[in-house]
């Protein structure tokens, strides 16, 4: 199977990065000056990364292909698809996957630490908000997500 044209991601990436930002306006005094920086997530299962601008006044969310050439930014935040949905889900233990390896970070970790910390302050869990966005299936996909992280977690743990 072919993979998915990233055209197609970008309208539903920029829904939700402007949903969260209506819903948590107070979320990016936490991000102090790195509001204006552009993070690099990378689910490296993923055919594709994200490129974020978390600036209430110039908001940028979208999918990038692996092959181009990475765009400048100031951190870059590396891990497996679950694992970096843990870090974002604070319904989970993100802190404790933020400060193990299973993450890398590179670049501005002041930055990361910042917006790990917006994202701690929002009322509804990120990932919450974005499953409701697209209603029953979203949740359902959530759960079943939420429910795979922990089953990764626990067959790390048994192997540590």
């Amino acid at each position: 199977m072919p993979p998915l044209p990233l055209f197609l991601l970008q309208p539903v990436l920029k829904r939700i990065v402007t949903k969260i930002a209506a819903d948590n306006p107070d979320m990016f005094d936490r991000l102090g000056h790195h509001r204006h920086a552009y993070f690099l997530i990378d689910p490296v299962d993923m055919p594709f990364m994200l490129y974020l601008r978390p600036d209430p006044e110039a908001l940028d969310f979208k999918a990038l292909n692996r092959r181009r050439i990475l765009p400048p930014h100031c951190a870059r935040i590396s891990g497996k698809f679950l694992d970096l949905l843990t870090l974002m889900d604070t319904e989970q233990d993100g802190d404790a996957l933020f400060f193990s390896r299973d993450l890398i970070v590179t670049g501005d970790t002041e930055a990361v630490v910042c917006l790990r910390n917006a994202l701690d302050d929002v009322e509804e869990p990120i990932a919450e908000s974005v499953a409701d966005m697209f209603g029953a299936p979203g949740r359902g996909a959530l759960n079943m997500l939420r429910r795979a992280a922990e089953n990764a977690q626990k067959r790390k743990g048994s192997h540590s």
